[in-house]
C-alpha cells in the first residue's frame, strides 16, 4: 500500500514501538505534517492533498492515525482507513474507486463490516523502530472495538517491476506467498498475519514499481 492511495489506539502503541514515539489519532492541525511526510515517502505525485485530508477528518476521524515523536512532535508515520461493506466492491476494484479518489466518502460505518486500509507510510529515518507494526496493531484494535470482521487492503508489490518481463503479477504474488521471493511490502504484511485473496490489476496506475498492480490482502481477528 502506498502512503496516499501506498491506528484507533489513541495515544497508545505497540510494545515493539520505540519509546521516543507514540501512535495517536490524527488531528486537523496535523495536516501540514501529514502532507510533508507523504511528500517525503511518495513524492509530489503520491502525496496526500489538503482537501482529501480535510475530508478524512469529516467522514471518519477515528480511522486516521499518526506516529509522532514524544518530544519533537514530528509526524513520522501515518495510516489512513475507512469502513466499507465487504460486498460493496469487487476484489479487483481500484484504489480510486474504493476510496472515492482519496476523499473516503465511500465510508459507511452503518453498513460496513470491513476496515479498508487506504494508505500507510513510515518516514525512512524511523524504519526499524516498530512504527509500521504499531500502526497495523492500532488498526487491529479499532477493528475489535468497532466489531468489524476484517481489515482489507491493496498491498503494493514494489519488487514486481524487476521481473515483469517474465512473471505475471499473479505469479509474482504466488512466489512471495510461498516464500520463494521476498517483497518489501507484501512480505511484511504476510508476516503481520494477512493472507492474499487475489490480485487487482490497475489498482493504482501511478505506482510505477508495482506497475499499477496490487495484491488484495485480508486480516481477520483470532477468536
Amino acid at each position: 500500500m502506498s502512503p496516499r492511495p501506498h491506528p484507533h489506539q489513541p495515544d497508545g502503541g505497540d510494545s515493539s514501538l520505540d519509546p521516543s514515539l507514540r501512535i495517536r489519532v490524527t488531528r486537523p492541525e496535523d495536516i501540514p505534517g501529514v502532507i510533508r511526510l507523504s511528500h517525503r515517502v511518495s513524492g509530489p505525485e503520491g502525496a496526500w492533498l489538503t482537501p482529501e485530508l480535510r475530508s478524512h477528518q469529516r467522514v471518519f476521524p477515528e480511522g486516521q492515525l499518526v506516529a509522532v515523536g514524544r518530544e519533537s512532535r514530528r509526524i513520522v508515520g501515518l495510516a489512513v482507513s475507512l469502513v466499507i461493506p465487504s460486498g460493496a466492491f469487487p476484489l479487483e476494484a481500484s484504489w480510486a474507486r474504493i476510496t472515492a479518489r482519496g476523499h473516503l466518502t465511500t465510508h459507511d460505518l452503518d453498513e460496513g463490516d470491513t476496515l479498508y486500509g487506504a494508505g500507510i507510510a513510515v518516514h525512512p529515518e524511523v524504519r526499524g523502530l516498530g512504527v509500521g507494526r504499531a500502526l497495523y496493531g492500532a488498526r487491529e484494535a479499532l477493528v475489535r472495538r468497532l466489531g468489524l470482521l476484517r481489515i482489507r487492503a491493496g498491498a503494493r508489490i514494489s519488487g514486481y517491476h524487476r521481473v515483469a518481463h517474465r512473471l505475471s503479477p499473479q505469479a509474482y504474488v504466488q512466489e512471495v506467498v510461498s516464500g520463494d521471493r521476498r517483497d518489501p511490502t507484501l512480505s511484511f504484511q504476510l508476516h503481520m498475519g494477512f493472507r492474499v485473496l487475489g490480485v487487482a490489476r490497475d489498482y493504482l496506475p501511478k505506482d510505477r514499481e508495482s506497475l499499477g498492480h496490487a495484491a488484495v490482502v485480508e486480516w481477520t481477528p483470532k477468536e
